[in-house]
């Protein structure tokens, strides 16, 4: 089952798309809004995105968000205890099995792929 969404990238978008995908595990909801967040936070609010979810051939759920600004790229940061922000890729590499970016001319889009079945719907949930 594949999930594909065309949104604005802003503050109100996360509960939107969190609401989207609440027959998902809660480990795809996380990484999902952590990553739209990202953009919201790096490339800038209202920025349009696609987010997808997908099942990949050995099981894992594989979540997916383009957008237009192939520059800006996530950094794995140590956030101190005192940070304000800079935690979303480390929570993001602690939940995913393993994450990247794929680049184009004019997008990039930053995947990662967490254990388990794709969807709580799919387990009898």
């Amino acid at each position: 089952m594949t999930l594909e969404l065309r949104l604005l990238a802003t503050p109100k978008a996360v509960p939107e798309l969190r609401h989207h995908l609440r027959n998902h595990p809660y480990d795809v909801r996380l990484c999902a809004t952590e990553l739209v967040t990202n953009v919201i936070d790096h490339v800038g609010e209202g920025t349009p995105v696609t987010v997808r979810v997908l099942g990949t051939d050995d099981g894992r759920t594989r979540i997916e968000v383009t957008d237009p600004d192939s520059r800006a790229l996530p950094l794995l940061l140590r956030a101190a205890s005192t940070d304000e922000h800079g935690r979303g890729m480390a929570l993001l590499d602690a939940l995913a099995r393993r994450w990247g970016v794929e680049q184009g001319a004019d997008r990039k889009t930053v995947w990662c792929e967490v254990e388990g079945l794709n969807s709580l719907a799919e387990r009898g949930c």
